[in-house]
């Protein structure tokens, strides 16, 4: 009988090397009782407990875990953006890392998806995922999001998508996925055009390609310093108290959460339209969920010196005014360019 000993080449090609950082959320979350999925702490299980109950994990990828941070996502910071942002930045750049996973808390997950989207700077896959029941729970959903967003950072499909969320087997656009409920295991969506495509038992499918330029075709870096942009919103009876406070306060844009078409009460107008005229730039979004926000051109926002947030939710649209503050937008025609880009 004749053997041989396979060439280099004829050996398999090493599992890709993924890089997992840990930031807590209620993936990482725990109860004393397994049928209590709101009484829990969440962020107390490490990162390296998260992956030992998933053993599938070692037929996937050759994992790199990190423990970036322990929090519950509500508390999500930009000082912890930063670093985060920063850090993928460098790890990415190593030869030796095919792809990051990020485990995170539900609550401000498309925030810093979003923000990601717009920071990172390779087209290397950058994978999101989390739980909406602690690692504690009965029938917890933590364990099969992260080894499906590991397999989708591993495939070579996901590379050049942007930031991507792997939630309950959907991948989102990170620009497009918004959290739908407080408490269904299938929680995240993207309401106005539908998840990029799917993953489950190992397969990956994208049935379509993010177009909007992101990561690497940005201008928008990662610094220390944050512009100060907060959120108002319009509702029956709103006073234009907030918006005069914030402005003598220093802000540097306003976000309004505004009516239907992003309408605002003609009391929040008024006082919003005094900011526009002491350059504090002030944008338009809904705060109905999905759709999108119309220029409404001389009419309105052109007089005012306002900015449509397009289909972006107030809190992606206060994203991405920080970033574009931060990297010399000014004036609404610039920054209104930078929404409909981005």
């Amino acid at each position: 009988m004749n053997t041989q000993t396979p060439s280099l080449s004829e050996a398999a090609a090493p599992l890709p090397r993924i890089a997992v950082l840990a930031t807590g959320g209620t993936i990482a979350g725990a109860a004393a009782d397994a049928t209590n999925t709101a009484g829990y702490q969440a962020g107390v299980v490490s990162v390296e407990q998260l992956l030992s109950v998933v053993p599938a994990l070692s037929t996937v990828a050759r994992i790199a875990p990190e423990q970036v941070a322990s929090i519950d996502s509500k508390d999500m910071s930009t000082a912890l953006w930063t670093t985060l942002a920063q850090r993928i930045n460098t790890l990415l750049a190593a030869d030796d890392i095919d792809g990051v996973v990020i485990t995170h808390g539900t609550d401000t997950l498309e925030e810093t998806a979003y923000l990601l989207h717009l920071t990172v700077k390779s087209d290397k896959p950058v994978v999101l995922t989390a739980a909406m029941r602690p690692a504690s729970a009965l029938s917890a959903d933590g364990p099969l999001n992260l080894l499906n967003a590991v397999t989708v950072a591993a495939h070579a499909a996901a590379r050049g998508q942007g930031v991507l969320v792997a939630f309950n087997n959907k991948i989102h656009s990170a620009r497009d996925v918004v959290k739908t409920s407080t408490y269904a295991v299938d929680a995240f969506h993207s309401p106005e055009i539908g998840a990029l495509g799917w993953v489950q038992d190992g397969r990956v499918d994208f049935q379509r390609s993010v177009v909007r330029p992101h990561t690497r075709a940005t201008e928008f870096v990662i610094g220390a310093n944050w512009p100060h942009v907060e959120i108002v919103s319009s509702y029956a009876g709103v006073s234009r108290i907030a918006v005069d406070a914030l402005v003598t306060a220093g802000v540097r844009g306003l976000v309004v959460a505004g009516t239907g078409n992003g309408s605002i009460h003609a009391s929040l107008a008024h006082a919003l339209a005094d900011a526009a005229s002491q350059g504090v730039a002030v944008v338009r979004a809904s705060r109905v969920g999905s759709g999108h926000v119309m220029r409404n051109g001389a009419a309105a926002d052109d007089a005012l010196g306002f900015v449509s947030a397009g289909s972006l939710n107030p809190y992606k649209a206060r994203v991405l005014l920080m970033l574009a503050l931060a990297a010399g937008g000014a004036g609404p025609v610039a920054l209104q360019k930078a929404f409909d880009t981005y």
